[in-house]
């Protein structure tokens, strides 16, 4: 062989290492991707059935006419959108979403503010700290029947231990769970209660992330608590505090269970919200309405997706500054 039939040997010789390389790598891949899916199925397969076929299902309740014997049998007319007319129409649209609002936003504020307090004051490790915490838990791992009984019974106009409390400064009895005018903020009080422990956990994880260093930088340029709170922790707590309003909204718009055991939405729809009126359209009639139902829930759903997708721009324009 002359020596340039050898050099042009060589390099196709060369080159037929990566291929056979190659050609050995490729099933080992397909099977990696096999593994990966093998993984995510099960994902996959409970979104589907616990959320998108739900959701799906609640959409298509509230596009159609339907009535217990077509809820069976399954030949609901399409009805469009006449039944979200039907609910914006309805008399009780309005006061419904004023107590939605102000259970909601009442809610975060006091829930927000007094789990952030608790957190900063967790965060000085004093002897008893890790004991506190844990007990602040309590009303987070209680059921909710459970806290909304308490508080229906710490609440009861007759034998209730708040209206004892108050009876021993001279004031009368109050009727906070059967007038219209408390009803409404006594279940806001009980909800503000039970979300407390949500936010000064995830608040408090927040504040450990925070070097040390950056608070001592601070103190040294001269500026008191205050200033140090505000001008330091604060930012640097604002994305930890971003996702905890969010994940606090998202759960306070669906509460159900507390205002239902204490109020059942009233005296009246005093304390009647969309999640409420929602059940009640559905199933708390003899005559149920299961298009109207669905579409006052299909209302809370488009609300917490929007805020979601507030959160997510507003995250995206963050990192992208």
């Amino acid at each position: 062989m002359s020596r340039v039939t050898q050099t042009q040997a060589r390099p196709a010789a060369r080159g037929s290492v990566p291929a056979a390389a190659r050609s050995r790598q490729a099933p080992r891949a397909r099977s990696g991707q096999w593994a990966a899916w093998a993984f995510l199925a099960p994902v996959v397969l409970y979104l589907l059935l616990f959320y998108a076929y739900p959701l799906y299902r609640n959409v298509e309740l509230s596009l159609r006419d339907y009535t217990v014997r077509s809820f069976v049998q399954g030949d609901a007319p399409f009805a469009g959108f006449a039944n979200y007319v039907k609910v914006f129409t309805d008399a009780t649209f309005w006061p419904a979403l004023w107590h939605t609002s102000v259970f909601t936003l009442v809610s975060l504020t006091f829930q927000f503010a007094i789990g952030l307090a608790l957190a900063l004051f967790f965060q000085k490790n004093f002897r008893l700290s890790a004991t506190l915490r844990g007990l602040f838990l309590v009303p987070w791992l209680l059921p909710l029947i459970v806290s909304a009984s308490t508080w229906s019974w710490m609440l009861n106009s007759d034998s209730g231990v708040v209206n004892a409390v108050l009876s021993w400064f001279g004031i009368g009895p109050v009727n906070w769970l059967t007038s219209p005018d408390w009803s409404l903020w006594s279940v806001v009080v009980a909800n503000i209660w039970i979300g407390i422990p949500f936010n000064l956990v995830v608040l408090y994880s927040g504040l450990q992330t925070i070097p040390p260093a950056i608070h001592e930088a601070a103190a040294l340029d001269g500026a008191n608590g205050w200033q140090r709170f505000w001008k330091v922790t604060f930012p640097l707590l604002r994305p930890v505090s971003a996702i905890t309003l969010l994940l606090g909204l998202v759960y306070t718009l669906k509460v159900f269970d507390i205002i239902w055991i204490m109020t059942r939405g009233g005296p009246s729809g005093a304390s009647t919200t969309f999640a409420t009126w929602s059940y009640r359209l559905g199933f708390g009639n003899l005559v149920p309405s299961f298009g109207p139902g669905a579409a006052v829930g299909n209302l809370l759903i488009v609300t917490a997706l929007v805020f979601g997708l507030v959160h997510i721009r507003a995250q995206r324009g963050r990192t992208s500054a």
